[in-house]
């Protein structure tokens, strides 16, 4: 009886023991059978994450993350996966209507960087620049974000605000600002008449190439043409792109058709002309529009399609630029929709000037070089505390640069408090009526923040837009 229950516990133990072994190897079998792609090292990696990591993991966190991997590989910082939230989001930039603070930000080796913000947005308004690297919002640092949770984090309510940390190479400073989100009408095109002596200048500010630019260029334009202005200045400082079928609607409006104005070349090589078309317009409003002689406004925050556009008439010599170089955006993005409500944006294709110039990196040279005044180009930041001698801190350098631009012996700018900071000070509370003393305070900050908002708003002061004025009248005489 005894040998029989031993005999029986053995055969218990066995089947056991062959059932685990079993079980073993039946688990590669298993991990063959999940097939997320026709890639076998895919499905393998997806199989095994599922089966044995210890962090929870979905199947949508885990597709959603192979394919942003897979854009990133590309290394290329125009190239990105949107889920489908973000996806909303990026098509919002372009769209009519939106809430946001109008930036336009890329990608690169792993840092956000500001191409430009859109003209008299809430991010122009509170100092942002081209170039600028965004490293924290509110108060969560953007290590190991996607350029898509970056979006999220900046969206929200219009009246919000969102607190941004920006590090500005050309000072090799952070700086701290605060934007009110707004609800903004994506209005790109503005135009009004200039008038000069005794001659009308068209002037046309285009802030970004969004989906209705094309209708309201010819609306602008066709406004100016029956005010019988003598020229046209197209102000294309801070345009980040957008749309390529607006550029050429627009540029379509001031050249013969079938006219090359850029090439489109793909990644095996191959290099497509893209070319004028006829406008469904008028002809008499075609004809003045094509004679007009014609100044390009551009700083290093156009960019994109902004550059297409001035590459192509400088190209023609059908417009002289003037202002500083283009930012140096030469590829074009195409985005697809994904099964799962995602988007897949890649750079399909480089594009080149009519000249075959690709100006990637490069950007496009003005024609005549203008750097604005240090005080017009200076943002209006909000600036508070109490600071004197011997003080040092971001505040102090703005007002620093805020004093030399308008004309106070300042010989540093770093934010260090020295003597000759308190004697321009001193000198600044005098003329502008403050309490007397070396300090700054609350009072005097408030006075700093009116005299720079005073000056970018004064047009006189804008002298890239006055050098674009007087190409604009030596072209009318037939002196360019």
């Amino acid at each position: 009886m005894r040998k029989s229950r031993f005999f029986l516990l053995l055969a218990a133990a066995c089947l056991i023991i062959a059932g685990f072994i079993f079980w073993q190897s039946s688990k590669p079998s298993e991990i063959g059978d999940s097939h997320v792609s026709d890639v076998a090292v895919i499905d393998q990696a997806y199989s095994l994450i599922k089966e044995n990591s210890v962090y929870g993991t979905n199947e949508t966190a885990l597709i959603e993350g192979a394919i942003r991997g897979m854009a990133g590989a590309i290394q290329d910082p125009y190239s990105t996966y949107y889920t489908e939230k973000e996806a909303a989001l990026h098509k919002q930039s372009l769209a009519g209507q939106r809430v946001g603070i109008g930036i336009e930000i890329t990608e690169k080796d792993g840092k956000f960087i500001v191409v430009s913000p859109v003209k008299s947005s809430p991010a122009e308004k509170a100092g942002i620049r081209p170039y600028d690297e965004i490293v924290q919002v509110d108060d969560e640092r953007l290590e190991g974000k996607t350029i898509g949770q970056l979006m999220q984090m900046i969206q929200g309510e219009a009246g919000e605000k969102v607190n941004l940390v920006l590090y500005r190479p050309s000072t090799e400073r952070h700086i701290k600002v605060s934007v009110k989100r707004e609800e903004m009408n994506n209005k790109t095109v503005a135009s009004k008449v200039l008038k000069v002596k005794d001659t009308d200048i068209g002037y046309v500010s285009i802030s970004m190439f969004g989906e209705k630019t094309a209708e309201e260029w010819v609306e602008a334009t066709k406004k100016l043409v029956s005010e019988d202005v003598e020229g046209i200045i197209v102000d294309l400082r801070d345009n980040p792109g957008g749309y390529l079928h607006s550029v050429a609607a627009v540029v379509s409006s001031i050249e013969k058709d079938n006219t090359i104005f850029a090439y489109m070349q793909n990644g095996k090589g191959a290099m497509e002309p893209i070319k004028t078309s006829k406008l469904e317009v008028d002809d008499l409003y075609l004809d003045k529009m094509k004679k007009y002689p014609i100044v390009v406004l551009q700083n290093e925050g156009s960019a994109s399609a902004s550059e297409v556009m001035a590459g192509a008439v400088q190209s023609w010599d059908r417009a002289l630029i003037v202002g500083s170089k283009s930012f140096g955006k030469g590829t074009v993005q195409e985005t697809w929709g994904l099964d799962n409500g995602g988007e897949l944006k890649l750079s399909t294709n480089k594009w080149l000037t009519p000249e075959r110039d690709w100006i990637h990196g490069k950007g496009i040279e003005a024609d005549i070089e203008v750097e604005p005044h240090p005080l017009y180009s200076l943002e209006v930041l909000p600036l508070s505390g109490d600071y004197a001698e011997g003080d040092f801190s971001e505040e102090v350098a703005y007002t620093q640069k805020v004093l030399k631009g308008l004309g106070y012996n300042i010989t540093r700018n770093d934010g260090f408090y020295d003597e000759d900071t308190a004697e321009a000070v001193v000198l600044y509370r005098e003329k502008n009526e403050l309490e007397k003393g070396r300090h700054m305070d609350d009072e005097f900050f408030a006075s700093i923040r009116e005299q720079v908002s005073a000056y970018k708003q004064d047009s006189e002061n804008d002298v890239q837009l006055n050098m674009g004025i007087s190409v604009m009248m030596n072209r009318l005489k037939g002196d360019i």
